[in-house]
């Protein structure tokens, strides 16, 4: 770096550019659970499948996962939540008459709740042999199942403060999203089990506090002549940038049980990215993450019932509150961001499931409850994402 500073030419330029995007689009990827249907465990048909998905231009935005069990969908970039819902129609559709002559199904859910790590098989690719070498069994124990959400910025000054700015939200974004209450047979009495996977890798956590794109590129920089990281990919961040795209990625949320709930909380994540960058409402310091974890723990072990606590960053102070009614507040206030009635109906379809406390984990739980065995309820789930007539706050 230093030799081509004294050129003039800050090698920052060259070496992670950030492609402007459209403010406020959103892409979402949801990872997806294949399962077989003798007993509901995972299937290893992931590379099967993709060469069954029809019409063959669909295959770009479905992508293959860590290991053979997992399968990646992925949205265009859409403006508002009525379009992604309707295209999101569309590859499941695809989905799941691949799925048909394979004789699997498809399901959402954080975990698969009985499967074990060491049953099973990296993709092949350069990358995932790549990672399974360098990290070990945490590669296949990676084997769980996230929503990751993309908003659109239009420089990399926005991306910094707009990463540091959702991590606030964090604890809305996992309570929402959770479902994976079961892990390796037991209930682990989390509402989010898989939250606590992605923590087991280094380059897991958050992103370190700077807040020019120029001074973040200086630390990948760093870190890349060092060996650490080959690119943006090798972290793990619940929030990081995604200079490739022009986008800011939200990384905490479980995959949902259904596609309507993922497009609503994208939705969501897109009308805080309208009153953030906006109101630019915080102050990012050295001591911004303090409470961090504690939040973080706090809406993976109790969702919507968790505490969130506050530190004393505002003119009133440090509070703490619930998960849910830090969460009403912020959902009500967003109101004057909506620009449709499209938008509007997620804010009410977020309000019920804030007020009632309800999740897909409990859900699970329930139906777990019911039937007596986690393969009937793994058969159930993969009916809800499928979309086979999902309760009412699913929709």
């Amino acid at each position: 770096m230093a030799e081509s500073d004294t050129k003039g030419t800050p090698a920052s330029l060259e070496i992670l550019p950030f492609t402007p995007s459209k403010p406020f689009t959103m892409g979402i990827e949801l990872e997806l659970q294949l399962v077989n249907r003798r007993n509901y465990n995972l299937a290893s048909d992931a590379v099967d499948l993709l060469t069954w998905i029809e019409p063959r231009n669909l295959q770009k935005q479905i992508k293959l996962e860590m290991t053979q069990g997992m399968i990646e969908l992925n949205s265009d970039i859409h403006t508002s939540v009525d379009t992604l819902i309707e295209e999101l129609k569309v590859l499941r559709a695809a989905l799941n008459k691949g799925a048909q002559y394979l004789n699997i199904d498809i399901s959402g859910g954080g975990v698969h709740p009985f499967q074990h790590w060491n049953e099973q098989r990296i993709t092949p690719s350069e990358r995932f042999n790549h990672v399974h070498e360098k990290y070990g069994y945490l590669a296949k124990s990676f084997t769980v199942f996230g929503q990751h959400i993309h908003i659109g910025v239009p420089n990399g000054d926005d991306a910094m403060y707009l990463t540091h700015a959702f991590s606030r939200f964090v604890p809305h974004f996992i309570a929402l999203s959770a479902a994976s209450p079961f892990y390796q047979g037991a209930d682990t009495q989390f509402e989010s089990s898989r939250s606590n996977v992605v923590r087991a890798f280094p380059l897991s956590g958050t992103a370190p506090v700077t807040h020019r794109w120029a001074e973040f590129e200086k630390y990948y920089d760093e870190l890349l002549q060092m060996g650490i990281v080959d690119s943006i990919k090798d972290f793990y961040w619940d929030i990081r940038p995604k200079p490739e795209y022009g986008t800011v990625e939200i990384r905490v949320c479980d995959t949902p049980l259904t596609i309507e709930h993922a497009a609503h909380l994208g939705c969501y994540a897109q009308l805080l990215a309208r009153w953030i960058l906006t109101e630019r409402p915080f102050v990012i310091s050295e001591d911004f993450y303090l409470l961090y974890q504690f939040n973080r723990f706090e809406a993976s072990r109790y969702g919507l019932h968790g505490s969130y606590a506050i530190h004393g960053d505002t003119v009133a102070g440090s509070s703490k509150q619930s998960i849910h009614s830090h969460l009403l507040t912020h959902l009500k206030d967003l109101e004057r961001y909506t620009q449709n009635d499209a938008e509007r109906t997620s804010l009410k379809r977020l309000n019920n499931i804030a007020n009632e406390r309800l999740s897909d984990a409990g859900w699970l739980r329930k139906t777990f409850a019911e039937r007596g065995t986690l393969n009937d309820m793994m058969r159930l789930s993969s009916e809800l994402w499928m979309g086979q007539a999902p309760p009412p706050y699913f929709q």
